[in-house]
């Protein structure tokens, strides 16, 4: 059975005695204390690690096996947006440090390697990060670290690890990551796939040509050309790959592999299916964006084939008119701890949001906030009015002109206090992203942006509590 904490640790290593060590310890220190305080916390975790933790159970040099906890894996995962580390910096710092070997609550047993932890990392789903918080935030009421008497939220952008989009860039990762699983198709059954040649130089090569000749900004026409011969490539290697499909498949369904092939075979078939239909939107919108001059709604357009959920976002933010990832919505009270958060797949309305972060307040504190402080975006005449009969203070200032009556109410000392509370969120936003990493996030797929979005906003409030 899969153990959740080990239950007795080694000896202790000798601490330093200087200020600033001292202070590194308190901090993990303090943040230990408050994971052993909510067990529920590991629950969590333990119930979706414990079976990714059966598979990937290693064994020492001397042959002796060793076996990781959930408890541990959680706290490595701290660790490293603690430290904010990439996956491989993070287990390298743990392996060197006594003092994180402390906390993790890995002794003298080995650390694990990187290809490990990010399994692991994986294994916890987006939802479990939510009641973890939800957990961690329920702890803070309890024991009077937080109140509800103030609220403020904001909206941010977390982009997604991707290049900027272009329609030749984008036709060019169709071309090789087509090409890609053709040769793989080709080494796990050379017979069947033949000697039929690939071209991903050339490919290359016309995707360098366009990028170079629309930087000179010439007349749109004479790229069409160009584009014409770069579609009709990705076409081409579109259908040679459907054709490659259609040859596993037919030797899938004759039992034509052994066990370990026929494994193989069947993940390329679905990787194939996958990216051809990515790359059918690419060579669709290139065509009708390049060649017939139609502008494609965003809503339609494909950013990324390795992040395909990707959004462009126009926040009006200067230096970054336009963002690709998604919007997350963090409310927080005067304590710094944030309470709640959302990630939106799709760019929501902000004044839509102001009801459900309110019912998410009174499920936490029993109440609604005496005061609820959010920026322009957020304003809505009838949804402000509306918070006005029930809320002490809802200071969300109006955007573009203002009557006598709106001015006045935005010059009133109460109002601007609040307005002053509502800019400390920004701090946070700044925090979230310099110093834990959540400016990009490097993690693919979408239920690992989510998941990421909640483990940093976890470790966040874990650091608000340890100040305390």
């Amino acid at each position: 059975m899969r153990p959740k904490i080990q239950p007795q640790c080694d000896l202790e290593f000798p601490v330093s005695k200087l200020a600033l060590t001292q202070q590194y310890y308190a901090k993990y220190q303090a943040i230990s204390k408050i994971l052993d305080q909510v067990p529920e916390i590991l629950a969590l975790a333990h119930g979706d690690l414990k079976h990714a933790l059966e598979q990937v159970a290693g064994a020492e040099k001397d042959g002796a096996r060793f076996r990781y906890t959930s408890d541990q894996v959680l706290r490595i995962l701290l660790v490293q947006v603690l430290e904010g580390l990439s996956l491989r910096q993070s287990v390298v710092r743990v392996d060197d440090s006594p003092a994180l070997r402390q906390f993790t609550r890995l002794g003298t047993q080995p650390m694990m390697d990187f290809t490990t932890l990010c399994k692991l990392k994986n294994a916890i789903r987006p939802g479990t990060w939510k009641q973890v918080n939800r957990r961690l935030a329920h702890y803070a009421v309890r024991e009077e670290r937080i109140s509800g008497e103030s609220l403020r939220l904001d909206t941010t952008a977390v982009e997604t690890n991707i290049h900027w989009p272009t329609d030749s860039s984008l036709l060019w990762d169709s071309y090789r990551v087509l090409a890609r699983l053709i040769e793989r198709a080709r080494e796990l059954d050379p017979q069947r796939i033949g000697e039929r040649r690939l071209h991903p130089r050339r490919a290359r090569r016309e995707a360098l040509a366009i990028t170079r000749k629309a930087a000179k900004r010439p007349d749109p026409e004479a790229l069409k050309p160009l584009y014409r011969s770069l579609l009709e490539r990705v076409d081409g290697i579109c259908a040679w790959a459907l054709e490659v499909a259609r040859e596993l498949s037919q030797r899938i369904g004759a039992l034509g592999y052994k066990e370990w092939e026929h494994a193989q075979a069947e993940a390329l078939v679905a990787e194939i299916a996958e990216v051809h239909g990515l790359a059918q939107r690419v060579i669709d919108q290139a065509r009708r964006r390049v060649l017939h001059g139609e502008s494609v709604p965003n809503d339609q357009k494909l950013f990324s084939l390795f992040e395909p959920h990707t959004e462009l976002l126009k926040r009006g933010k200067a230096g970054k008119d336009i963002e690709f990832g998604h919007m997350i919505q963090i409310q927080q009270v005067a304590q710094k701890f944030i309470t709640d958060y959302e990630v939106y797949e799709r760019k929501p309305a902000e004044p839509t949001l102001l009801a459900p972060a309110l019912a998410s307040h009174r499920t936490l504190f029993g109440a609604d906030p005496s005061r609820l402080a959010a920026d322009k975006g957020y304003y809505e005449s009838g949804e402000v009015r509306r918070l006005a009969r029930s809320l002490e203070l809802v200071s969300i200032a109006k955007k573009g002109s203002r009557t006598q009556a709106e001015t006045e109410r935005e010059h009133d000392p109460l109002f601007r206090h609040a307005q002053a509370f509502r800019a400390g969120i920004e701090g946070t936003i700044s925090f979230l992203k310099r110093v834990l990493r959540l400016a990009r996030c490097l993690n693919k797929g979408w239920e690992h942006f989510v998941a990421t979005i909640g483990e940093t906003i976890f470790v966040h409030n874990l650091l608000v509590l340890a100040r305390c």
